[in-house]
């Protein structure tokens, strides 16, 4: 009997293994660095290695999201520094234009159910919404996967985390994601897989277990699992003409742990600064001024986020003084923003739309603040500094919608 991430993890090894606590060298399908970490690993690959530096360039790649288009001479330099290494050895990049480097490897195809993937990126788990297995990892060790396509590691225990009941219509998968962190903070989930399960989990769209498992590192968690989905055989099937097996737990398998948590009357949250982990219903707020909202990165970036927003705002402004910045996660997003007229209904409601790319969650792009500016923001983390000087606090796209609209942190009218 396996939990998923053992499942997968196996699949993948060279060696044997029994079960949690066991080291393992497993192969690495997809390999990524991105221009933030990727001067990093292009470093120590020269300084540790010479020859070929990179195993399998095919299943090698670059993603520029973190600043992109760069703003600043650093970050231009660094990127062109990426590109010249790419072609020198047949490594593919996905420049400025393309979007956030995990929805592209499963918007591509690169990164499927029961798949490895290892990144520079902290959210690389990520990938666990299609049923993969993705971790970042820092320079030295990506590029040791560069050069050999395995990585060494720990099967960790699994938690199983069952949600009862069906949340309310006036709540989201991130309002389900920051309820999560709050339930298990950053001890209960700390260096475990965590399986999730329940009504709530199964009713998620693709949209919704990316904003689900984009959040499981801030819970300290090697990521969040969630059992096979009729959503992620559909995708695969009708882009890529292939059935995947999606990995699933065996029945009867033992947990570290197993906690219930009963949402059938979740309400919208937000997560005030200093920490993700805080989250507290919208009503508690008591229309806190807002000066800005971003809505965008890995948690919310899709169509469906936008699609909510646009839904709140639909034939209105929003409030005098503030600034909505929208940043979506892809080219493809942006695209089917553009032709199904989102867009349009995005700006004349007030809204800022930059390029395709994390947005607000690296520095100096769209969505950063500035002191004493009071920020609801769809992404992952409000640390101090984190989205700029000023205060964050972490909402759904729908609560964030709102917000824009009547110009403090509420939810509905």
């Amino acid at each position: 009997m396996a939990t998923i991430i053992e499942k997968i993890l196996r699949a993948h090894s060279v060696g044997k293994s029994t079960g949690a606590g066991d080291y393992l060298w497993i192969d690495v399908d997809y390999r990524s660095a991105r221009d933030f970490g990727g001067p990093g690993v292009v470093s120590q690959l020269r300084s540790r290695f010479s020859g070929d530096y990179v195993a399998d360039p095919k299943r090698t790649f670059f993603t520029f999201d973190t600043n992109a288009p760069a703003n600043t001479t650093g970050y231009a330099d660094n990127q062109h520094l990426l590109r010249k290494f790419a072609r020198s050895e047949g490594v593919r990049l996905f420049d400025v234009d393309a979007g956030i480097g995990t929805h592209l490897a499963i918007e591509r195809g690169l990164v499927r159910p029961g798949s490895t993937a290892i990144g520079t990126d902290s959210h690389f788990n990520i990938l666990s919404a299609v049923g993969a297995f993705g971790q970042g990892m820092g320079d030295t060790d990506v590029a040791f996967v560069f050069r050999t396509g395995k990585t060494f590691f720990e099967i960790p225990p699994t938690l199983r985390v069952e949600l009862i009941g069906h949340p309310p219509s006036n709540t989201s998968a991130k309002d389900v994601a920051l309820f999560l962190l709050g339930q298990l903070g950053t001890d209960l989930s700390l260096g475990f897989a965590v399986e999730l399960a329940g009504e709530a989990i199964d009713a998620l769209d693709l949209a919704g277990r990316l904003t689900l498992c984009s959040m499981a590192t801030e819970a300290g968690a090697i990521g969040f699992f969630l059992p096979p989905s009729e959503v992620i055989e559909k995708f695969y099937w009708e882009r890529f003409g292939v059935a995947h097996k999606q990995p699933a737990a065996d029945p009867g398998t033992d947990y570290v742990d197993h906690l219930r948590f009963d949402v059938s009357r979740l309400e919208p949250l937000v997560s005030p600064p200093p920490s993700p982990n805080g989250a507290r219903p919208v009503r508690e707020f008591g229309n806190v001024p807002v000066d800005s909202v971003f809505v965008g990165s890995c948690t919310n970036g899709r169509w469906e986020d936008f699609r909510a927003v646009a839904d709140v705002l639909k034939g209105r402004k929003i409030a005098e003084g503030v600034m909505l910045k929208m940043v979506p996660a892809t080219r493809e997003v942006y695209l089917k923003l553009i032709e199904d007229g989102t867009l349009a209904e995005l700006v004349r409601a007030g809204a800022i739309i930059g390029p395709a790319g994390c947005g607000g969650c690296a520095s100096g792009q769209i969505g950063m603040t500035g002191r004493d500016e009071v920020q609801v923001s769809t992404s992952n983390r409000n640390f101090p500094g984190k989205q700029g000087l000023g205060q964050t606090y972490l909402a759904s796209p729908g609560t964030a919608a709102w917000s824009a609209l009547r110009g403090v942190i509420c939810n509905e009218d």
